[in-house]
């Protein structure tokens, strides 16, 4: 059966066939047959096939100049006005003048096979591009035998690459090569310009250099605007969205900036970073890239596809990110060369650091006070939503590690973990009994015990030192102990 009621079938080859009706001189009705892989394939061939008011198939009167015309308006929602500019340029300069007037069905498949690859936007610098690629997977399958090209350096800024498709790969698959610009090439009229000659090497050179400088411009300009503090990436941080007024410059995102607020202030109360990513899935809250992908944003996530769920490095990254407090921090990465764009890793020293660029989302104090935290070594209490309360705040006071938490026979003790885990005669046991602690805590904060939390011990204190005996010095934050009591 045809189709959404056009004459196109699908064979038992796997094939599409699209049929159309012509008139014969005798008046008897006779079909044309087109084929393809696609059903899209044969559905654009058929919409070539107009017919006249009266009736009569007007297909052999289809000229070349109606066919790119054609052809302009179906890459027009595909690619930008200035290219599709410099098409009709092409056409209007080179092609129609000449063949505009000729019928479009004298261009026989046995003669010509057209096919168009578009790498809009992307460099000429190696031959990696999607389009390019499958411009040349097309060839060695023989679906094409001519390539043509406005100018030499539309096709290759690469100079190794220029000699080995024009000397090596062409040839060997029989592809004609024609670039209309200067130098003119056109590797069936005049092979021996591809082969032996000086004039298009030299023009492949200067084309390589040319690429070469433009990339050490454009690095120079961006080192520039990220040394005075210029946001210069595709895409916003989670959180901020581009001033409309000017897109080297960021703004909060209302909604997203209150996800990471809530993110920092449950850490800082003592949630752990899986708590905090199950939390904001059980809210529905989408992650990062899923919550570009819903406000309209092209951002692809490195790696492939996302869930669009909340994980705790999702927010652990969220929480050692200097942007929330106001800092922009550019140039981690780099890539190799403008040949090679591969991108590697630059030490912290090289970075681009600027204060004060933008408005924070959390306070700067906020920021140090996670960040803190974070250096501490916690985990979450097993079976438990949240991190024990003195965990990372204790440590023993002669070998400087940390206490360990262990229970026995329903009491909570605290050992050093020296002397438990690594040698027992490197240090002793400073055991020291939870509760003693929690009611030193609560005289020295003057504060019931039931009201001391992580959030409050983070903000007052900096240590706490457990000496032999179980003796104890509370230290206040921007204080330190430097001897024994």
């Amino acid at each position: 059966m045809p189709r959404q009621g056009k004459n196109i079938y699908k064979r038992k080859d796997g094939r599409w066939e699209g049929r159309y009706a012509k008139n014969t001189e005798t008046g008897k009705t006779q079909y044309g047959y087109f084929y393809g892989k696609t059903y899209n394939e044969i559905a654009e061939k058929l919409s070539l096939v107009t017919t006249s008011a009266d009736g009569e198939n007007s297909y052999e009167n289809i000229t070349f100049g109606s066919v790119a015309d054609k052809w302009i308006k179906l890459q027009t929602a595909q690619l930008k006005e200035s290219s599709i500019a410099k098409y009709r340029n092409i056409l209007s300069i080179y092609l129609l003048p000449k063949f505009g007037n000729c019928a479009a069905h004298t261009i026989r498949r046995s003669e010509i096979i057209a096919y168009t690859a578009a790498d809009d936007g992307l460099t000429g610098t190696d031959d990696s591009r999607e389009g390019f690629q499958r411009m040349i997977a097309h060839m060695k399958e023989g679906r094409l035998n001519c390539i043509v090209c406005k100018t030499l350096s539309r096709a290759f800024r690469n100079y190794a690459d220029q000699g080995y498709f024009l000397e090596e790969v062409f040839p060997r698959y029989r592809t004609r090569f024609i670039s209309l610009g200067s130098p003119k090439v056109d590797s069936y009229l005049d092979p021996e310009a591809v082969q032996c000659g000086l004039e298009i090497p030299i023009n492949g050179i200067l084309n390589d250099r040319y690429a070469a400088k433009t990339s050490a411009d454009v690095r120079r300009t961006f080192d520039m605007k990220r040394r005075r503090g210029e946001f210069i990436g595709s895409f916003a941080p989670y959180g901020y969205e581009k001033d409309p007024m000017d897109h080297n410059a960021l703004v909060p995102d209302p909604e997203a900036a209150q996800v990471v607020r809530d993110i920092f202030q449950w850490y800082l109360q003592g949630r752990s970073k899986q708590w905090i990513a199950a939390q904001l899935n059980a809210l529905g809250t989408p992650n990062p890239t899923e919550y570009k992908r819903r406000k309209g944003s092209n951002y692809r996530r490195p790696g492939g596809k996302t869930d669009g769920l909340w994980s705790s490095t999702a927010v652990s990254r969220i929480l050692r990110e200097e942007v929330y407090a106001g800092t922009l921090i550019q140039g981690r990465q780099r890539v190799v060369s403008y040949k090679v764009h591969q991108t590697i890793s630059v030490p912290r020293e090289d970075w681009y650091v600027v204060e004060g660029t933008h408005q924070a989302i959390v306070p700067p104090e906020v920021f140090q006070r996670a960040q803190a935290l974070s250096a501490r070594v916690t985990r979450r209490a097993p079976g438990q939503e949240s991190v024990h309360l003195l965990a990372g705040f204790l440590r023993c006071a002669d070998c400087r590690k940390s206490m360990t938490r262990k229970t026995a026979r329903g009491t909570v003790y605290y050992v050093c973990s020296t002397y438990r885990r690594k040698s027992k005669q490197a240090c002793s046991k400073h055991t020291v009994r939870e509760d003693r602690v929690r009611q030193e805590l609560s005289r020295e904060l003057s504060l019931p015990e039931e009201e001391l939390s992580r959030e409050i011990l983070f903000q007052q204190v900096e240590t706490i030192w457990v000496h032999e005996g179980g003796t104890l010095t509370i230290c206040p934050r921007e204080a330190d102990w430097t001897g024994s009591t």
